[in-house]
């Protein structure tokens, strides 16, 4: 069950809890709303914690050093150094 049908548990368990007001003989609706709500609310803390776990951190990419030759223009000093 993934945290979507976490969070319809937790709906549901409130709306037969709050919203309703039927007599079912020999059901409670406001003990199976409760429930349904204490069931979803561990759903949600059991993916949360599964995921957490999942996260895989990913060491930054090394990155390439190119180092290029400099060649001197004409007499050496046209980058500006020395002049």
């Amino acid at each position: 069950m993934g945290l979507g049908g976490c969070i319809i548990l937790i709906a549901v368990g409130a709306i037969l809890t709050f919203a309703t007001d039927w007599d079912m003989q020999g059901v409670n609706l406001d003990l199976v709303g409760v429930i349904l709500m204490i069931v979803g609310l561990i759903g949600v803390t059991t993916f949360s914690s599964i995921a957490r776990r999942r996260r895989v951190m990913v060491p930054p990419a090394s990155t390439t050093v190119v180092e290029t030759e400099r060649r001197p223009h004409g007499d050496g000093y046209s980058d500006g150094y020395g002049v």
